[in-house]
Parts: structure tokens; sequence; C-alpha cells
């Protein structure tokens, strides 16, 4: 990720929910964004707790932690194989700005990135594309989700290589970050938010943390 303005590096999810909470808000959109993210945040675990039918225990967080952990391990790895398959592998572009952070930066970069973007791209994106082909299409809950997943994936793909902050192409990330967004995406639908967004966190804790 490049660096933003005053040198900051930022994700460019944060940058599109900080500038459209600003221009509603003014200087008390950040504040607006942070508790809108907190309240979100707090339903959907709750909306999930429900729909599998548990209380809310800490026990309960704890399992959705470990988790997450197992898949964030073997996230890279499965990856990384199915884009090897159809992609021939490249070097990919060194991130020098995120390199050269601190740990503590780069670990709130970490997480940061997981949380904002799975609320943009499979909250608000997915979600919102599988139940409009549901209820004004028509399509049945998994042609919908199948076909939200697909166009979120390539929209989280080419996201990164957008706007002044974005990424150089390159045909191996491309293809890298839709297959990632693939599996996101289908996590979020059959597992939700809370162990999607902690094992997208958790990835990127485990990449930049190397």
């Amino acid at each position: 990720m490049p660096p933003g303005p005053e040198g900051l590096v930022r994700s460019g999810a944060d940058v599109i929910l900080q500038q459209l909470f600003t221009r509603l808000a003014g200087p008390r959109g950040p504040l607006l964004l942070l508790v809108s993210l907190m309240g979100v945040g707090v339903w959907l675990v709750v909306r999930d707790l429900r729909a599998q039918q548990r209380a809310l225990q800490l026990p309960v967080f704890g399992l959705m932690l470990a988790e997450s952990v197992g898949l964030a391990l073997v996230f890279g790895v499965a990856v990384s194989a199915v884009t090897s398959g159809l992609v021939t592998p490249t070097a990919l572009i060194a991130q020098t700005a995120v390199a050269d952070l601190g740990v503590s930066s780069r670990l709130m970069l970490s997480l940061g990135a997981g949380l904002y973007e799975e609320l943009l791209f499979r909250v608000l994106l997915v979600g919102t594309l599988a139940l409009v082909l549901r209820r004004l299409v028509g399509l049945r809950p998994f042609g919908a989700g199948l076909v939200a997943a697909v166009v979120g994936a390539v929209v989280f793909s080419l996201f990164h290589y957008v706007g002044p902050y974005g990424d150089p192409f390159q045909t191996y990330s491309f293809v890298f970050r839709t297959i990632a967004g693939l599996a996101l995406s289908a996590l979020f639908l059959v597992r939700g938010f809370g162990i999607t967004a902690w094992t997208h966190a958790l990835y990127d804790v485990f990449l930049l943390m190397r």
C-alpha cells in the first residue's frame, strides 16, 4: 500500500469510507465513521451468533478466533497454489512504504485493512448485491451468492490498482487478489462477517509481520 497524504500509509477502503463520511458530516466525519463501524461490527457479530443459535459468550469469541487463525494460516498458501496453477508466478513489486513501517504501525494497518475491506467489499457490495439478486431478480440463494461473489472478487482486485495510491498492475497479483476475493466472499456468505474479517485481518498480520 503506497503512502497517502502526509506520509501516512492507509488502506484504500479506509480512504474511501473516510472521504464519504467527511463529505456527509464534515470535520466530525471520522468520529461518525468510527462509531458506525463499531455499531455495525457489533450488530453483525450478534446477528451471526443468533443465526447459529449461540449465546454471546466469551468462549464463543475464542472459538471464532481459533477458527480464523486456522483459516488465515492456510489462506495464503491455498490461494497462491491456485493462482500459480493458472498464471506463471512473477516477482511482486515490493511495497517499501509498508516494509519501512514499525511493528505497531504494520499491525494496525493489517487489522484495519481486514475490517475496512470486509465491510466495504463483502458486507456492502457482496451482501447487498446478493440480496438484490434474490429479491428483485429472483435468483435462488446459491445463484445470487455465486454472482455476487464473482462480481465482488473482481471489483475487490481491481480496487487495488485504482487512484493515486494504487499498486502498479500485475497479472499475477490481479489473479491472486481475485481468487482471494472469491474465497473471502464465499467465507462471508457461509460463515458471516466476524470470521471473514478476522481471517482477512490475521492473514494480513502474518504477511506484513514477517
